[in-house]
């Protein structure tokens, strides 16, 4: 399936609409099932596992900033409706909820790609209500089924400010593995992707 350019959506709006949604009336609750796992970028209270109905994790999702280019696209994970997600989510305290979601957004949102959701989150203390960062398969950015073949190239080929699309995939990997979450559908993406188990090579 052929990549498509990057998103031209304007980020500030989500962003405004979200910072309205939370209201920052209590503590902000953020909802990590990929990188957010193992590189949050940011101070926090508290960490839970959590689990998310509804919604699975996918790397299914064209990268032309993060994991790859314009001209070399890489991969980045999405939550796609359907299914469940494990994960973790991390309680940011009321008086840093604002700057959090605006460094988020930079990281997350330079080309605003993703939807921003509010999801409830099943976790061992409690449900809460987590900020999720979801992909829609209308969004061009969804990549869809591809051969693995393709991702063969993408794995050996996609770079982009954050490092390499392998390295992305196989990182998440293990970051999942250190929390007790076993993805079995990525191990077996990554073991036909690179033809060898998962092994993490550098940090991203």
């Amino acid at each position: 399936m052929t990549a498509f350019a990057p998103s031209t959506r304007d980020p500030e709006p989500l962003l405004e609409h979200t910072l309205r949604t939370w209201g920052g009336r209590g503590d902000l609750w953020v909802f990590g099932y990929a990188s957010l796992i193992w590189r949050p970028d940011f101070d926090y209270a508290e960490r839970r596992a959590a689990r998310v109905h509804g919604w699975h994790r996918a790397l299914k999702m064209w990268s032309h900033v993060n994991r790859g280019t314009p001209q070399c696209p890489g991969l980045v994970f999405g939550m796609l409706p359907g299914g469940s997600c494990h994960g973790v989510v991390f309680r940011v305290r009321e008086a840093q909820g604002e700057p959090v979601l605006r460094t988020l957004w930079l990281r997350e949102m330079p080309v605003a790609v993703y939807d921003p959701r509010w999801l409830p989150c099943h976790t061992p203390q409690g449900p809460v209500q987590a900020l999720a960062f979801t992909l829609s398969r209308r969004s061009p950015h969804y990549t869809g089924t591809l051969p693995v073949e393709q991702y063969r190239r993408i794995f050996a080929q996609a770079q982009g400010r954050y490092g390499s699309t392998r390295d992305y995939a196989v990182d998440t990997y293990e970051g999942l593995r250190a929390v007790g979450i076993h993805d079995r559908a990525l191990q077996r993406l990554i073991e036909s992707a690179q033809g060898d188990a998962p092994t993490a090579q550098s940090g991203a």
